[in-house]
C-alpha cells in the first residue's frame, strides 16, 4: 500500500489530523492497536479550548459539539469555605466549551468513516522504517497477515506507550519528566453536577474537583496516594471524602449516587525534545504529558496537529518544507507553556508530602492573590481557555 501520511494512533489527535488533512486533499491511513470500541470507552477530560473548537470546525465536525456542548465563561476556586471566580469571558473575550473527548472522538470516527478515510483496527508488530531517509514506511500485522505502508511522512499519534517515540534515537532525544506525589481518584456518576461551572478545590485534605460531561452526567475528582487502588475506595467513602473538600454550601447542594465509573489516574509532567526525527513527526500524548489539572492534553496534542497540518498543507500546496521543518520549535514552544500552566495549577491546589507550614502559607497568599488581582486572573484565563497558535 501506500499514502502521503500514515498516522499511527486512532485517538482524538489522529483522527483529527487525518480529517483535516482528507478536507485539503491530502490522503492518510489510520494504525490503530485497539478496536474502535475500546477507544471509545476511554474516559478522557472534557473541557475544550477555542483552538481544538476551531480546528474540529475546520474539519467540518463540530455540529453537535455546538449543539451538545456547554459553553463554560469561567471557573470556579476554593480553598477551605472560601471560593472565587475566575471569569473567562470577561478576561478574555472567550469561553471554554465543556464536551467529553469521548464524544469528540465519537464526531471524528463518524466523520471520517462517512468520507471513506481508511482506518486500520487491531494493528500489531507496528514498525517505523526509514525516517532519517527518502523512504519512510511502517509495517505491521492484522491478524497475523504483514502488511507494510510506504508514504512521504509518519505522524506519531499513538500516546506515551506507542512505538513512535521509541523510533526516535536516544543520542538525539532528550526527555524531561516530573513525576507528582499523588494521584486524582475520578468517578462518573449519572447525577446533576453540584455547580453550573467546573470547582477547582484547594482543602487542607488535598484537592478535589468538581465537573461535568452533561446536565446528567457528572465527573469529580479527589487527590489520592499513589499507592491506593480503586477498591481501597466505595462510593460512599468518595462522597463522605469529597464533601469534605469543597465549601459546606457547595457540598449541601451535591446530589450523590452510584459511580458508574471510577479510575486512579498518576500525576506526571513529561516533555520529550524533538518532536521530529527526519520523516516522523510526534503529536500529543507521544511526545508530552501534562498533570490533568487545567485540561491540557488533549488541547495541546490539538495545537501539535494544528502546527504539523499547517506545515504538510504549506508542503504539499506550496512546496516550501518552511512549516514542517519548523513543526519542532513551534509545538515546543507552546507545550512548554502549557505544562508550565499545569505544573503551575497543580502547585496551587495539591497538598505535597514534603510542604512546610510556611510552603502552605505561601499557597494560600498565592490563591488570595489570585483571588483580588485582576491581572493575576486574566494570565489564568488566557491560559486556560489557550493560548493562541
Amino acid at each position: 500500500m501506500k499514502t502521503r501520511i500514515v498516522i499511527i494512533g486512532g485517538g482524538p489527535s489522529g483522527l483529527l489530523l487525518s480529517q483535516l488533512l482528507h478536507s485539503r486533499g491530502i490522503d492518510s491511513i489510520v494504525l490503530e492497536r485497539k478496536t474502535k470500541d475500546y477507544v471509545l470507552s476511554r474516559i478522557r477530560a472534557g473541557v475544550l479550548e477555542r483552538g481544538i473548537v476551531k480546528l474540529m470546525e475546520e474539519a467540518g465536525c463540530a455540529d453537535r459539539l455546538h449543539a451538545e456542548g456547554i459553553p463554560h465563561d469561567g471557573t470556579l476556586v476554593s480553598y477551605g469555605d472560601e471560593m472565587f471566580r475566575i471569569d473567562f469571558t470577561e478576561l478574555t473575550g472567550t469561553p471554554v466549551m465543556v464536551y467529553g473527548q469521548t464524544e469528540v472522538t465519537r464526531d471524528l470516527y463518524k466523520a471520517r468513516e462517512a468520507a471513506g478515510g481508511r482506518i486500520e483496527f487491531e494493528v500489531d508488530c507496528v514498525e517505523i522504517h526509514g525516517t532519517d531517509g527518502d523512504a519512510p514506511h511502517v509495517t505491521y500485522t492484522v491478524d497475523g497477515e504483514a502488511r507494510r505502508i510506504d508514504c512521504d511522512f509518519i505522524a506519531g499519534c499513538d500516546g506515551f506507550h506507542g512505538v513512535s517515540r521509541q523510533a526516535i534515537p536516544l543520542s538525539v532525544r532528550t526527555e524531561y519528566e516530573k513525576v507528582y506525589p499523588f494521584g486524582w481518584l475520578g468517578i462518573l456518576s449519572e447525577t446533576p453536577p453540584v455547580s453550573e461551572e467546573l470547582i477547582y478545590a484547594n482543602s487542607s485534605r488535598g484537592f478535589a474537583l468538581c465537573s461535568m460531561r452533561n446536565p446528567q452526567l457528572s465527573r469529580y475528582y479527589i487527590q489520592c496516594s499513589l499507592s491506593d487502588s480503586v477498591n481501597d475506595w466505595t462510593d460512599e467513602a468518595f462522597w463522605q471524602e469529597l464533601n469534605r473538600r469543597i465549601p459546606a454550601n457547595v457540598a449541601e447542594k451535591l446530589v450523590t449516587g452510584p459511580s458508574i465509573e471510577k479510575s486512579i489516574a498518576p500525576l506526571r509532567s513529561f516533555v520529550t525534545e524533538p518532536m521530529r526525527w527526519g520523516k516522523l513527526f510526534l503529536c500529543g500524548d507521544a511526545a508530552h504529558i501534562v498533570p490533568p489539572t487545567g485540561a491540557k492534553g488533549l488541547n495541546t496534542a490539538a495545537s501539535d496537529v494544528h502546527y504539523l497540518y499547517e506545515g504538510l498543507c504549506q508542503f504539499y500546496e506550496t512546496g516550501s518544507s518552511d512549516g514542517i521543518d519548523r513543526y519542532s520549535e513551534k509545538a515546543l514552544s507552546r507545550v512548554w507553556k502549557a505544562e508550565r500552566f499545569s505544573w503551575w495549577f497543580s502547585s496551587l491546589l495539591h497538598r505535597y508530602p514534603d510542604q512546610s507550614p510556611f510552603d502552605l502559607k505561601m499557597q494560600i497568599a498565592e490563591l488570595e492573590f489570585l483571588r483580588s488581582n485582576k491581572a493575576a486572573q486574566k494570565a489564568m484565563a488566557e491560559n486556560y481557555v489557550g493560548l493562541p497558535y
